[in-house]
């Protein structure tokens, strides 16, 4: 007869409550629609990243032919999605003049410098690059509508966001990390800690210290050469706060990053945690259960995880 084998989650593991673990592990995709919050609105679909492409579209046409502001908070970089969002503009005559974008997140380094928009792996770099700059001339909006996170503002960004989008922004687009972060809010971390979530959702702009699974995320990304170099990841940032999200009249979640072909994934146990756990700080991304929020999720987030052979 086998004996038992039962160990605990890692102690640096953010979230580590086996039950509800064990409960979204096992969610079924005929169930992933449902959520007690009315106003949180998840669908799985195909294609998550058309969807974005449509949405930011439409809201930059809408300011264009009402002449209103549109002010959005958006995660980066994103290169296709924001060339193909620009290409729109240009190719029907669209002007994003009446547009305010904010950059939700920034790098840092050892002391809390924040990158300049020279640094190539930088989120402001590729946002100004892909989306500013595939834009035509005539259908840019002013240069300093373009908002990015710098040493000069960090702390007053939260501020600025609220001056500028009347208390908030129009619209958060957003995508969750691997340790449950949105932004660059982790879990764990002094620099957002607090003592009740009704604490937390009021704190805004900062330099913080990434958790470790924000470093491994971010090197298996094609700015960091997709080969887990977690050397070459800065280890702090420059980021927006829970506030910020909080504050915003509409949110635009997306999960929907895999590999090999959609098979494997980090983000389809941290999709559930997020979307189905409870609110909590150590999932800090899980506030935007408690708001209105449109949620996409891929098919291929979607999956039941697939486990060896026998077990």
């Amino acid at each position: 007869m086998s004996e038992k084998f039962d160990f605990s989650p890692a102690p640096w593991i953010p979230f580590r409550d086996k039950k509800v673990l064990e409960k979204c592990r096992n969610i079924k995709r005929e169930d992933m629609e449902k959520h007690p919050n009315p106003d949180f609105k998840i669908r799985v679909v195909e294609d998550v990243t058309s969807l974005f492409v449509a949405d930011f579209f439409h809201r930059i046409y809408m300011s264009d032919v009402t002449d209103t502001r549109f002010t959005a908070i958006f995660p980066n970089p994103w290169p296709a999605a924001y060339q193909n969002v620009a290409r729109l503009c240009n190719r029907f005559g669209v002007s994003a003049r009446n547009v305010h974008t904010f950059n939700m997140d920034e790098w840092a380094d050892d002391d809390g410098n924040v990158a300049p928009l020279s640094y190539k792996p930088g989120l402001g770099h590729a946002f100004k690059k892909y989306f500013y700059g595939t834009l035509d001339p005539e259908n840019r909006p002013p240069e300093e509508n373009i908002h990015y996170i710098c040493n000069e503002n960090v702390n007053d960004y939260s501020n600025i966001i609220e001056d500028i989008g009347g208390g908030g922004a129009d619209m958060c687009y957003s995508a969750t990390g691997w340790p449950g972060h949105i932004a660059f809010i982790d879990p764990d971390t002094e620099e957002f800690k607090a003592d009740s979530i009704e604490e937390f959702v009021k704190l805004g702009s900062r330099i913080v210290t990434c958790h470790p699974l924000t470093v491994a995320e971010n090197s298996l990304f094609s700015c960091y050469g997709c080969s887990g170099d977690v050397a070459a990841v800065p280890w702090r940032a420059a980021t927006i706060g829970p506030r910020d999200v909080a504050n915003a009249r509409n949110r635009f979640e997306m999960h929907s990053l895999v590999e090999m072909g959609g098979i494997n994934s980090w983000q389809r146990m941290i999709s559930r945690l997020t979307l189905y756990g409870p609110v909590t700080m150590q999932t800090p991304a899980s506030i935007i259960q408690m708001f209105k929020t449109s949620v996409f999720v891929s098919e291929d987030i979607a999956r039941p995880f697939t486990y060896m052979d026998g077990i």
